[in-house]
């Protein structure tokens, strides 16, 4: 039987490289999403759901859709987030740390608690969060961020624990910078803060990296397909980062 996959944020970026790469394998997928009309470029033979994934509401209606229409879920991608402001810790805002925690870890934690509860009752499943290598190193100018990737490993760890003996299967991805818009506007942003310009920023973090090298979005899509794998019927609880081994994440300039 075909695995039956959500991911939340799948309208783009990482979630979209998800889905697509799970759909290859011949899943059914349902991918969520803030932007509507991302939404309406993903394929027809998608479920889609449009709203906030730190929205309880929300994902509660995601999961009675599954409920209805899959009657149970194999795969959940935590993978819904936003790269919140860059600026030093005193220069952020206390709305913007917020709303950075609620959308990445809240978000992670609503996937997890709904799917938990039909895991359970089927006695498998597998949770993948969408973390970050900034959740294994302290990242200047990333304050909420980085506070996010690192709690968001923590839960991952606790749902290990507690859903183990129910054969369920919890593990995080830590990209490392992943080519595309965010990434871009981050470089921007901390070049702006520094005074330097995005090459320069963007020669660091490259510098940073054994690899030399940023990751692509189908490189963590390859990963998630394999942790959702029965060849990795025993990996659980582990941080498993994609980011050609990032030796240093703060760009000298």
């Amino acid at each position: 039987m075909s695995q039956r996959v959500l991911i939340t944020g799948g309208g783009s970026g990482i979630g979209k490289a998800m889905a697509e790469t799970f759909a290859a394998q011949g899943a059914r997928v349902l991918v969520t999403d803030m932007d509507q009309a991302a939404l309406d470029q993903c394929p027809g033979g998608w479920l889609k759901e449009q709203g906030d994934a730190s929205d309880p509401a929300h994902m509660r209606a995601v999961f009675d859709r599954i409920a209805t229409e899959w009657g149970g879920i194999d795969v959940v991608c935590a993978n819904a987030g936003i790269a919140g402001p860059t600026a030093l810790v005193e220069d952020v805002e206390p709305e913007d740390f917020r709303r950075c925690m609620a959308v990445n870890l809240e978000g992670a934690f609503l996937a997890a608690k709904y799917a938990a509860l039909m895991m359970k009752a089927q006695k498998s499943g597998v949770i993948l969060i969408t973390s970050s290598n900034a959740g294994l190193y302290g990242f200047p100018n990333r304050a909420p961020y980085a506070s996010a990737k690192w709690a968001e490993i923590g839960l991952m760890k606790t749902l290990a624990m507690e859903l183990g003996p129910y054969g369920i299967r919890a593990n995080a991805i830590a990209p490392g910078c992943v080519e595309g818009p965010r990434i871009d506007g981050v470089i921007e942003r901390e070049a702006k803060a520094k005074g330097t310009t995005p090459d320069v920023i963007r020669a660091g973090y490259e510098a940073g990296v054994s690899m030399r090298s940023f990751v692509t979005a189908q490189d963590i899509a390859n990963m998630a397909v394999f942790l959702a794998s029965d060849g990795a019927r025993l990996v659980s609880g582990q941080v498993i980062a994609v980011d050609g081994h990032t030796e240093n994440p703060d760009p000298k300039v």
